[in-house]
């Protein structure tokens, strides 16, 4: 079935409308249904009921966090920050977006109040409490969406919604019910017959990844970029393919897979410029296309832009849904084991 998921789109408004209006357009791009503000009276107390539900009813919340705290409830918070610490408390996955503190900025769009800047920066650390990117322009933001979104749905599938037309009738459900104990008959006699075992290429692939290591370095903000204090980091072909394959089920740019590893490994410190060498990813992802795992995207883009875009292949789709339970069957260490090890 063709499952849509609601996303509701939460900040403050007059001074984010262009950025809204990039993030609506990246969901209705990705083909699922953008919620928000605009279907509601933002100061009106008598409209809580409805945004509630709302809020009630979506798969994912995104958060994008300006310079304004925004219009306030008579209990003093904003409601941008109710929707927020409602959708938390029903457990909707929350992805959080943060401007940027190097970011330009027009000064009209800034809260001046002390008191609203009090109230915007506790906003902001809860807020970062979470996992959350920095953008610096609508595009950016566009682009930044569209990847978390793309990651979180396929980590973390919800219910969604699917066409009325779609759904079986209790006639189909029955006859899914028939052929599905059928097909467990069948199973079983196949696996009867079964004589040699057949080679699994993806487990082989999976072991090939993981007897594989890349040493490298990652550049830190807070290092100011230098290579000399750069952290020196060492992983497996296979951690490395699971780091960046959720936004390669779309596509992803080289440098944007750079920033995928730099994350993994200092958070939202690395550093903004190719924050893991040029030549290091270009090695990573001439190893990842030798294994027919990742190809180049056949997506369309300007002419003036120059970066390099890969997607997976049909052999990678496979193993990234794979790869957990083979290596749980395997017995080849997660990147949570490994990481349980500094204990």
């Amino acid at each position: 079935m063709n499952k849509k998921y609601q996303v509701f789109i939460s900040s403050t408004y007059d001074d984010l409308k262009e950025e809204r209006e990039q993030v609506i357009k990246a969901v209705l791009e990705m083909g699922h249904i953008p919620v928000g503000m605009e279907m509601f009276s933002a100061g009106d107390e008598e409209q809580w009921k409805l945004i509630a539900r709302q809020i009630e009813q979506t798969d994912y919340y995104v958060i994008i966090v300006g310079h304004r705290y925004g219009s306030e409830t008579e209990d003093g918070i904003s409601y941008t920050e109710k929707e927020y610490d409602y959708a938390s408390s029903l457990g909707v996955p929350t992805l959080g977006f943060v401007i940027s503190d190097d970011a330009s900025w027009p000064s009209s769009r800034i809260d001046k109040s002390d008191k609203k800047l009090k109230k915007l920066e506790a906003f902001k650390s809860k807020v970062k409490s979470k996992l959350v990117h920095f953008w610096e322009s609508k595009d950016d933001l566009h682009g930044k969406v569209s990847i978390s979104l793309m990651k979180t749905m396929n980590l973390n599938p919800r219910i969604g919604w699917v066409r009325a037309t779609d759904a079986p009738t209790t006639e189909a459900t029955q006859e899914l019910v028939r052929l599905s104990a059928e097909n467990s008959t069948l199973r079983k006699k196949i696996e009867g017959f079964k004589t040699i075992e057949q080679p699994d290429e993806e487990k082989r692939l999976v072991h090939i990844l993981d007897d594989n290591t890349r040493k490298f370095k990652v550049r830190r903000k807070s290092d100011k970029g230098r290579w000399d204090d750069a952290e020196k980091v060492r992983n497996t072909l296979l951690e490395i393919f699971l780091m960046i394959a959720p936004t390669l089920v779309n596509e992803s740019s080289s440098k944007t897979i750079a920033k995928e590893i730099a994350f993994e490994h200092v958070g939202n410190n690395w550093f903004r410029t190719w924050p893991i060498g040029d030549n290091k990813i270009k090695g990573m992802i001439a190893d990842l296309v030798a294994l027919d795992l990742v190809q180049p995207s056949k997506k369309k883009h300007s002419v003036n832009d120059k970066e390099e875009y890969w997607s997976l292949t049909k052999l990678g789709n496979s193993i990234l849904k794979r790869a957990r339970r083979i290596q749980l069957e395997e017995g080849i260490d997660t990147l949570e084991d490994k990481s349980e090890e500094d204990f």
